[in-house]
C-alpha cells in the first residue's frame, strides 16, 4: 500500500495545530417577515408580494423580504419630498446629533448586525466583525463632524442640498455601502429613498430600527426591497434630484442612458480588475500578504480587489511558492466560525459566474492551483485560486470574476508594467510593492486608477475620497469629494 501524501497544511503546522469550531454564538434578531420602511415605521408593500432572502451558508430561507413595485416607490419618494423642507432646514449642528447617534447604535448593537451581515451574505464573521461594523459607524461619525462645518468644504462657495436622493446599493458590504451613501446624504440636508440588493436586504432593513431609536423623522430615510424593476423606478422616479449607485458595469450603462437629458446628479461606483503590482525589491513577505488580503477579503467579493497580480520576472517563483503555501493555511467554510478565513460564494448565480469564468481559464492554456480544503457540503463555497502563465487576452485576465481567483502576470520594466495594468477598461484601483519612494510615486502618476495603494491594500478611511476612471464608474465617496457630491455650489 504505497504511503500517504501529507497535505501542504499537515507539513506546516502537523496534525495537533488542527482549530476547534469556534462558532459566533451572538443573536442576529432577523424578522421571519420584513415590510417597507417608509415615512418613519414599517408598512406591508402595495404588491402583497414578497420574496425568500436565502443564506449562503447553507443555503437556508433567512427571512421573507418585500418586493416593492412602482406604487411603493413612489409613496417612498412623495414621503421623503415631504421630508426634505423641515430636514434641509434644520440647523447642522441638529442634523449631526442624529448622525452620532445612528453611528453609536451601530456600536452598541454591532455584534447583532455582524451576525446578521455573515449570515445573510457569506462574509466570514471576522470580517463582518472587525471591519464592515466598524466602518459603517466610523462613516457616521465622519460625516456628523462636517454637518456643522458645511461652510468650510468649498470655502467661498455656498452649499445647498439636492433634494431628494435615490441610492442603489450592492450585496458584497450591504451596511457599509449603506452607510457610504445614507450618511453624506443626510450631512448635506438631503432626504434619502435607498434600495439594498435583493439577495442582501435584511441588514438594511434593520438598519430602520437604528433610526427609529435615533428618533431620526420620519420620512427622512426611506427604504424599498425588491430585483432590478424595483431598482429601475428609484432610479427614473421624477422626484429624484440625484441617483447615487454601486453595482455592476452593464447596469450602471444602463442608469447612465436613461438619465442623460434629465437633469439628475449621478455618481457611479462600478466594477474593477485592479492591477497588484510587485517590484523585485519589495518587502516579500509583507507583499504575499497584501496580495492575499488584497484577492481573498471577503471571498473577492471586492470591486476593487487586486485580481490581476503583476510580479516582476526575475521573482515570479518565489512569489508563486510563497502565494502556494499561504493558500495552504487559509481556512475556508462556515462564515460564522472565528476561524474561517474564507467563507461563501453570496449566491448560487455568483458562485455558477465565477465556476465557468475558472473553466475559461484551464480551458485557454493557463495553469490552475488550489489548496487542498473540505468544502461544507450545504451552501455556496469556492476554494481560493491562483491561476499561473496567463496572458493578457484571458478572459480570467480582462473579465471581473468577483470571486477568490487571482491571475498572475508578469513583467521586465517598470513601463511594461504599467502598460498591462492600464491594458484595461477598468480603473478603479491598484497596488504597488516597493522599497523605493521614488518608484511609487512615479507608478502612481501613471496608473489610470482612482485608488492606489503602496505596500498595502484594501485599507480605507472614511476621510479619503474612493471612485474610478474610464469604466469603473465617475464621482468620488467619501472625505470633502464625497460631500460636494450631495450638494449644489453656489
Amino acid at each position: 500500500m504505497p504511503a500517504k501524501k501529507n497535505t501542504a497544511r499537515e507539513l506546516l503546522f502537523g496534525d495537533l495545530w488542527e482549530f476547534d469550531p469556534a462558532p459566533e454564538s451572538a443573536p442576529a434578531h432577523i424578522t421571519a417577515r420584513y415590510g417597507l420602511f417608509i415615512g418613519g415605521k414599517m408598512v406591508t408593500p402595495k404588491s402583497k408580494k414578497y420574496f425568500d432572502s436565502i443564506s449562503p451558508r447553507d443555503g437556508k430561507k433567512l427571512s421573507e423580504i418585500p418586493l416593492a413595485n412602482a406604487a411603493d416607490v413612489d409613496a417612498a419618494y412623495q414621503t421623503a419630498s415631504t421630508a426634505f423642507k423641515s430636514w434641509s432646514e434644520l440647523p447642522g449642528a441638529e442634523r449631526g446629533k442624529y448622525l452620532f447617534r445612528i453611528a453609536r447604535l451601530l456600536q452598541d448593537r454591532s455584534r447583532e448586525f455582524a451576525v446578521a451581515e455573515t449570515l445573510d451574505g457569506g462574509k466570514p464573521i471576522i470580517e463582518s466583525r472587525d471591519f464592515d461594523l466598524p466602518m459603517a459607524a466610523a462613516h457616521f461619525f465622519y460625516h456628523a463632524g462636517w454637518a456643522d462645518k458645511l461652510d468650510y468644504v468649498a470655502p467661498g462657495r455656498r452649499l445647498a442640498p439636492l433634494g431628494v436622493v435615490g441610492q442603489v446599493i450592492p450585496w458584497n458590504f450591504p451596511l457599509l455601502m449603506l452607510a457610504w451613501k445614507i450618511a453624506p446624504a443626510l450631512a448635506t440636508g438631503n432626504t434619502v429613498v435607498l434600495k439594498p440588493a435583493e439577495t442582501t436586504s435584511i441588514t438594511a432593513l434593520k438598519f430602520a430600527s437604528i433610526l427609529t431609536d435615533a428618533g431620526l423623522p420620519p420620512g427622512v430615510v426611506n427604504i424599498v426591497t425588491g430585483a432590478g424593476e424595483t431598482g429601475a423606478a428609484v432610479v427614473n422616479h421624477p422626484l429624484a434630484a440625484k441617483i447615487a449607485f454601486t453595482g455592476s458595469n452593464e447596469v450602471g450603462k444602463i442608469i447612465h442612458r436613461s438619465l442623460a437629458g434629465t437633469g439628475k446628479k449621478l455618481t457611479l461606483e462600478l466594477g474593477g480588475k485592479a492591477a497588484n503590482i510587485v517590484f523585485d525589491d519589495a518587502p516579500l513577505d509583507q507583499a504575499v500578504e497584501g496580495i492575499v488580503n488584497g484577492i481573498f477579503f471577503n471571498q473577492g467579493h471586492v470591486c476593487c480587489a487586486g485580481s490581476r497580480l503583476l510580479v516582476q520576472e526575475s521573482i515570479v517563483k518565489e512569489i508563486l511558492d510563497r502565494l502556494k503555501r499561504r493558500l495552504a493555511t487559509l481556512r475556508v467554510g462556515d462564515p460564522l466560525d472565528k476561524n474561517t478565513d474564507i467563507g461563501a460564494i453570496n449566491s448560487k448565480e455568483q458562485l455558477t459566474k465565477i465556476q465557468q469564468l475558472v473553466k475559461s481559464g484551464i480551458d485557454e492554456g493557463a495553469e490552475i492551483h488550489q489548496p487542498a480544503c473540505k468544502l461544507p457540503l450545504n451552501g455556496f463555497y469556492f476554494p481560493p485560486t491562483l491561476f499561473s502563465s496567463v496572458s493578457q487576452s484571458h478572459r480570467i485576465a480582462q473579465e471581473e470574476i468577483f470571486g477568490p481567483v487571482l491571475s498572475i502576470l508578469t513583467f521586465r520594466t517598470p513601463d511594461e508594467a504599467i502598460e498591462k495594468a492600464n491594458n484595461t477598461p477598468f480603473g478603479l484601483s491598484a497596488g504597488v510593492w516597493t522599497d523605493k519612494g521614488s518608484k511609487i510615486l512615479m507608478m502612481a502618476s501613471r496608473l489610470k486608477a482612482g485608488v492606489i495603494w503602496a505596500n498595502t491594500y484594501n485599507k480605507f478611511d472614511p476621510s479619503s475620497p474612493f471612485g474610478g476612471y474610464k469604466q469603473s464608474g465617475f464621482g468620488r465617496e467619501g472625505g470633502k469629494h464625497g460631500l460636494l457630491e450631495y450638494v449644489l455650489m453656489k
